[in-house]
């Protein structure tokens, strides 16, 4: 059964739509949320299409769904304040990429937050980094019933909170942390999104704040490079040195708040009357 674990930080008239990961959940986001929601933001951390629930509940979406939620929450959160951005992390930057190619009038600028086109970090095993193959045996109805598990050190650098949302996470709290694992048609229908919107990025005009960790251990910089290369609007790379996968809640998170806050306020404070009004 999927619990809803979306969160609302009121702020000020700029705000910040939230986007988790695959598998993920809103709870990944809430430390983000609140930092910037003491900048002055207000902040929603939405919650995917087929998330926080079992794996059933999952796969029961594909990533037009996920999507679609993002669109939906958007369209919500928009009328309530002057400018929208849109931060996601992992699955959640790729589709928050998506927002800002397919509806520019709405978005301001995007946090790019640990891009994953694809898994190539330096944990994934041999056989994971063979996991761009699963759209072709996907269609073919191989692997429906597989799962890829999560391992060491999941993201974490943290070793503290490492344990902590690990002993969540094997213990089947996928509302506090999420799946342990990625079933092969839910990363199947991840990789097929991740080419649509490879073939999108040159739409992406908004401004964005790309922040990678160096030693990434899921998705490695390449993923960061790409977005830098492909995208038509202005560019800040943000490269964490003590960082994994999760730089929403890994020990570097205060940087990343911080200089998203400051990016969003320098981006909204560009913005003329008559960008306002179009809006």
């Amino acid at each position: 059964m999927i619990q809803n674990v979306e969160f609302r930080f009121e702020g000020g008239r700029c705000g910040v739509l939230l986007i988790h990961g695959l598998t993920g959940t809103p709870t990944e986001m809430r430390l983000v949320g609140k930092g910037l929601s003491r900048a002055g933001f207000s902040v929603y951390g939405m919650q995917l299409a087929g998330h926080c629930g079992d794996v059933q509940d999952l796969l029961a979406t594909g990533w037009k769904d996920w999507y679609a939620s993002v669109e939906a929450a958007a369209e919500t959160f928009r009328h309530e304040v002057d400018h929208l951005f849109v931060a996601g992390l992992s699955m959640g930057a790729i589709l928050a990429l998506k927002l800002a190619a397919e509806r520019p009038e709405w978005v301001r600028g995007v946090g790019v937050y640990g891009a994953t086109f694809r898994y190539d970090g330096w944990a994934i095993p041999w056989y994971g980094r063979l996991s761009f193959t699963l759209p072709w045996l996907h269609r073919f109805g191989i692997g429906k019933h597989r799962m890829v598990h999560e391992n060491e050190p999941y993201g974490l650098r943290d070793e503290r909170l490492r344990a902590q949302i690990s002993g969540l996470m094997l213990g089947g709290d996928s509302a506090a942390a999420g799946l342990p694992g990625n079933p092969w048609p839910s990363l199947a229908e991840m990789y097929n999104m991740a080419a649509v919107v490879r073939g999108e990025l040159p739409k992406v005009a908004a401004p964005c704040l790309i922040a990678h960790a160096t030693e990434d251990d899921v998705a490695s910089l390449e993923n960061a490079y790409l977005v830098a290369r492909s995208v038509s609007g202005p560019v800040e790379m943000l490269l964490l040195e003590d960082s994994y996968h999760m730089i929403t809640i890994d020990r570097e998170r205060r940087v990343l708040i911080d200089r998203s806050a400051d990016f969003f306020s320098k981006v909204a404070a560009s913005c003329t009357p008559s960008a306002l009004a179009a809006a």
